[in-house]
Order: structure tokens, then C-alpha cells, then sequence
């Protein structure tokens, strides 16, 4: 798009040089040409340069603009994450108190089996309230 508005301006640009340079003058008609083609490549350099800051601006906003969608997704991905985390430990205690239930009813456990499987279940509490409060953070994030 940039390139396409710089080659429009200065074809036109070297369009109106040639036409002016390709009629014969006197010298004082010369100078007045010269200072006139002057004004004009000035207006034709400002011009480009405007339509260069806009193209600039736009890609700066396009950019701006993928950055934050990629946030978002990045946020709603981990929030997903977290989600499943949770879902996961709090099956492995329910299925660790079952465990335990069951096989204390059978009288397969001992006392150290027992300490052992309570300190996995309640490792997994402090690790799921762990996460939900990293979830509730993210939440507020978004």
C-alpha cells in the first residue's frame, strides 16, 4: 500500500519535471520555472511524507491490536488451564478418600498408610486452593 502511493507520487512528480524542463524559456522565465518546480517538489515530498505517517499509524494500530488479541487468548488459555487443573486434583482426592474409606473398612491399612494417604490428600487441598485463588486472579484480569 506504502509503495503503491509513493510510485503514484512520484511518477506524477517526474511527470510535471519533464513536461516543465521540455519547453524552451528565456533564463528569467528559467528561474521563476525552477523555483516553481521547487514549490512543487516540496508539496509532493510533504504529501508522501503525510501519507507515510498514516500508513506508520495504521500499522502501529494493527499491531497494537494483534498484541492485545494474543493477550486475551494467552489469558482465556490459561484460565482454561487452571480450570482443568482443578477438575483434575479434585478427582485424584475424591478417588484418594474413597481409597482410604474403603480400605480402612476392610481393615487393609495401617496407621503409616493412612498418615500417608491423608498427607497426599491434603497436599492436593493446598494445591487446589492454591490454584483457585491463581484462577480468581486471572479472572480479574480478563
Amino acid at each position: 500500500m506504502k509503495r503503491v502511493y509513493l510510485t503514484c507520487l512520484l511518477t506524477l512528480f517526474f511527470a510535471v519535471s519533464n513536461t516543465t524542463a521540455q519547453e524552451s524559456e528565456t533564463p528569467a522565465e528559467t528561474v521563476s520555472n525552477t523555483e516553481t518546480r521547487e514549490k512543487e517538489m516540496k508539496e509532493v515530498r510533504k504529501v508522501v511524507e503525510k501519507e507515510e505517517k498514516k500508513i506508520k499509524k495504521a500499522e502501529k494500530k494493527a499491531k497494537k491490536a494483534e498484541k492485545e488479541e494474543k493477550k486475551r487468548k494467552k489469558l482465556a488459555d490459561a484460565i482454561s488451564s487452571k480450570k482443568k487443573s482443578i477438575a483434575k486434583d479434585e478427582k485424584k482426592v475424591t478417588k484418594l478418600e474413597q481409597k482410604l474409606v474403603k480400605d480402612e473398612a476392610k481393615g487393609k491399612l495401617s496407621p503409616v498408610d493412612k498418615a500417608k494417604l491423608n498427607t497426599k490428600i491434603e497436599k492436593l487441598k493446598v494445591g487446589i486452593n492454591k490454584d483457585k485463588e491463581k484462577l480468581r486472579k486471572l479472572a480479574k484480569k480478563q
